[in-house]
């Protein structure tokens, strides 16, 4: 073995800088995988992370009749006397935080401008609104007291021209199917990185919320976080009633769960795809070589070398090529992942449905993808590498030494 791969090494450096471009092909193929994995999976935990700690928590108890689409405001889709409710939930071990929100549909008008919005009425008071005070650009955050005063998103901000301190008006839709309107000053403005999310919501707080819609003491769910993911399906199992129902976070954020589940599957095609293409420049360089060292060929098989063992030899240069350019992917890919993960690179203002997209793409590379990728090139290219290999075992001794001369 020991010398197939010293014949195999002497053989490659015949034609160093054919054997060095044909090694960076599979390598620069890698290190775009390797982008790709790291890219992928840091936005599909980021998303994930986004919706839970934004909009879905990792629970919510609602009324088994509320239509979150519609955003209904009717009585009998609401949560009664909801601070009572999440200081029940709250008292759990293993409940973070629980605290009520009421959600309705508006719009906010300044000057000749007007956007749809969605008002969210929130405790102020609650930890579960750390990503929106840790968020703040300017202005202050609500008080529970606080009857004339809104925080919108950055986004929203930047496409009103609107700054803390100015003035709005906001149209809201209220439990009868009436519409109200009321000005209200700008208390401050949050970002949370998600331009999606920050254009289209406002936050009141849930007093005034219930107020304007004419929804008291009710609210559209308890917002619910845990101190560890994993116990969603059992707090659930215990908080449920048969008045209310309880939603886990996989099913308020089905389409991402689902895409989750299948990404892998996917992307391990698109994988082998890339890997395919890149793995045919190494079997141009082995079919080159084997029309170049026709004569040395039938010498060899001439004296007496098996036609296996003429395989092993080209084999041998093949997973030489295979390792040489799966050390310059990761050397390249470890680089390029690096500098994405710590500067990211912009996307701005970018959604798409079901997906909560921050403006910022990252990568995030696991040491699974690089063991998975890595292997799957080296038996990708030592696969393709087995027609050459192949033809250079069945050639007849005197045919390749007549095509040699």
């Amino acid at each position: 073995m020991f010398t197939l791969y010293k014949m195999a090494l002497r053989d490659l450096g015949r034609n160093r800088r054919r054997s060095i471009f044909s090694a960076l092909a599979l390598g620069l193929g890698l290190m775009v995988l390797l982008l790709m994995a790291g890219v992928i999976t840091w936005e599909l935990n980021s998303s994930m992370d986004k919706s839970i700690a934004l909009q879905s928590g990792h629970l919510q108890l609602r009324a088994k009749t509320y239509d979150e689409n519609k955003t209904s405001l009717a009585y009998e889709d609401l949560v009664q006397n909801p601070e009572a409710v999440a200081a029940q939930i709250a008292a759990l071990a293993p409940v973070k935080v629980a605290t009520p929100r009421l959600y309705a549909s508006g719009i906010v008008v300044s000057g000749d401008e007007s956007l749809g919005v969605r008002i969210v009425g929130i405790d102020p008071a609650s930890a579960a609104n750390a990503p929106f005070q840790e968020g703040m650009v300017s202005g202050q955050f609500l008080t529970a007291d606080d009857t004339g005063g809104i925080l919108i998103g950055q986004t929203l901000a930047d496409k009103m021209g609107l700054k803390a301190g100015d003035q709005v008006n906001l149209l809201v839709n209220t439990a009868n199917g009436d519409v109200q309107q009321q000005g209200f000053a700008i208390r401050g403005i949050y970002s949370t990185h998600t331009p999606g999310y920050d254009q289209s919501t406002v936050f009141l707080p849930i007093a005034k919320a219930q107020a304007i819609t004419n929804t008291a003491n009710h609210a559209s769910t308890i917002f619910i976080l845990l101190k560890d993911s994993q116990q969603a399906a059992p707090v659930a199992a215990a908080i449920q009633t048969s008045q209310y129902e309880v939603l886990t976070f996989e099913q308020m954020n089905v389409l991402l769960t689902q895409f989750n589940q299948y990404a892998n599957g996917l992307l391990f095609f698109l994988y082998l795809i890339v890997l395919a293409i890149t793995a045919t420049v190494i079997v141009n360089t082995l079919v080159m070589a084997i029309f170049e060292r026709t004569r040395e060929i039938g010498i060899l098989a001439a004296i007496g070398m098996k036609g296996r063992r003429i395989m092993a030899m080209f084999f041998a240069e093949s997973s030489l090529l295979a390792i040489g350019g799966i050390f310059m992917g990761l050397v390249l890919g470890g680089i390029l992942v690096y500098l994405m993960g710590t500067y990211g690179f912009p996307i701005g203002n970018f959604g798409v449905t079901g997906f909560l997209l921050g403006d910022r793409i990252y990568a995030q590379l696991t040491i699974n993808d690089v063991v998975t990728l890595s292997l799957t090139a080296l038996i990708v290219t030592l696969l393709a590498s087995l027609y050459p290999a192949l033809l250079a075992a069945r050639m007849e001794p005197v045919d390749a030494l007549r095509g040699g001369q």
